[in-house]
Parts: structure tokens; C-alpha cells; sequence
């Protein structure tokens, strides 16, 4: 809830561009907020085993994109006291998130609820189970279970893989207890870069890190 009380729904927006520019082309409010969200992400290491031994030492590779899974109930019976229409919803759901005629593949996606940071990311895939219905058929009520994965612009995803400059672009994982201007203080030393970092990895907020974000700290001129 917000400061005056109101109960804010998880909100999927979508975009024509890939650094998300321009005018929202599209708006996907939650019936039903979930009652849990699962953020995953993955590292990814080549292992490296000397001669005569059983063990392997782990030489880091990249970061995988991370993958956001949610479900979603969408409830046609009035028991919320609102009479909505199941079919309409699931496939207002199908056009913001799906495909997209004008730029040819899927929107692109900002996904913002609360406190948790604004994830930018795509449809990576999709359910949607109908579970109750009316004796003509027509769906009561709808379990969509979908699952989203991280979204870079190009300026961003050639950031990230800068491995062979020598003023390398660090790349860390947030953890819980994590602020971005501690993180600047262990990386360049000093904490009043947070407002840069911020800028760069788009963030809309910086005060909370949700553990698992994925953050890359470019190289900055102290």
C-alpha cells in the first residue's frame, strides 16, 4: 500500500523500443496481486582441472540473464466485488506482453510493483489454465503463470562484456543488505558515485537493491 492507503497493483507496461523510448504502447494491471514472485539468475564458469587432480577451479564467465516467474489469478465470479470478464483480461494480458505486428517479435516489457525495482525484461513464456466456468462455457475464472526474462539495451549489454578493456566494467549481485553507494565505495572508492551507477543501470530507485539485481558499475573519471 502507498502512503495514502491505497492498494497498488503489479503493473506490466510495454514498449516499441529497446531502451524503452517513447510513448507505452500498452498496460497490464493485476486482478489478483501474486503472492509470490520468483527472481532467478545464473552464473556461468569454465572449469579448469590441472593434471592429476579431482577437483576443478571455477573460472568465471559471465552472468547469465536472470529470469523473473509469477502467476497471476484473474477472477470472473465477483467475489472481489468486481464483475470482470475472464476471456478479455487473459487476452489483454496476451497483447501487452506477446507479440507485436509493428516492430515484428515481442514488446518489450517494464514490470513494477511496490518497492521492488522496475525489472525490464521480455515474455519469456506462458500458461494460462482456465478453472472454473459457466454451464455455457464461458471461463469464470484463470491461472496465468508467466515467466520473464532480463532486458538489456545495447549500450548497456556492451557494458557488460567489456572483459578485455583494461578499465574493466565490474559486475556484481546485488545482496540483501546491499546499497548502491557501499558497493561505490568498494569499487571506485569513493560512495558519491551512486547517482552515475544509478543512471547507468536505469534504475528508478536506488534507495532498496533487491537481492539478485544484476549491476554493472562502468568505468567513471574520479
Amino acid at each position: 500500500m502507498n502512503d495514502r492507503g491505497t492498494l497498488e497493483k503489479l503493473l506490466i507496461k510495454a514498449y516499441e523500443q529497446p531502451d524503452y523510448s517513447g510513448s507505452v504502447v500498452g498496460e497490464f494491471s493485476a486482478y489478483v496481486n501474486p503472492n509470490e514472485i520468483t527472481l532467478a539468475y545464473e552464473m556461468e564458469y569454465d572449469s579448469a582441472q590441472g593434471s592429476g587432480t579431482t577437483n576443478s577451479r571455477m573460472n568465471f564467465k559471465k552472468v547469465k540473464p536472470g529470469d523473473m516467474s509469477l502467476t497471476l489469478l484473474i477472477d470472473g465470479t465477483g467475489a472481489n466485488g468486481t464483475l470482470i470478464e475472464v476471456q478479455e483480461r487473459v487476452e489483454q494480458f496476451q497483447t501487452v506482453t506477446g507479440y507485436n505486428g509493428n516492430i515484428h517479435r515481442p514488446n518489450y516489457l517494464k514490470i513494477m510493483w511496490g518497492t521492488l525495482q522496475i525489472k525490464r525484461c521480455v515474455l519469456k513464456s506462458a500458461s494460462i489454465a482456465y478453472k472454473l466456468f459457466k454451464p455455457d462455457g464461458v471461463p469464470l475464472r484463470a491461472v496465468i503463470t508467466a515467466n520473464f526474462t532480463d532486458n538489456s539495451d545495447d549500450q548497456t549489454r556492451v557494458a557488460l562484456t567489456r572483459d578485455e578493456s583494461p578499465d574493466l566494467t565490474h559486475v556484481r549481485i546485488a545482496k540483501a543488505g546491499d546499497s548502491l553507494p557501499g558497493l561505490c565505495f568498494q569499487i571506485y572508492g569513493n560512495p558519491s558515485y551512486y547517482l552515475e551507477v544509478a543512471r547507468a543501470n536505469r534504475l528508478d530507485s536506488f534507495r532498496q537493491l533487491v537481492p539478485g539485481t544484476k549491476l554493472f558499475f562502468p568505468p567513471l573519471e574520479k
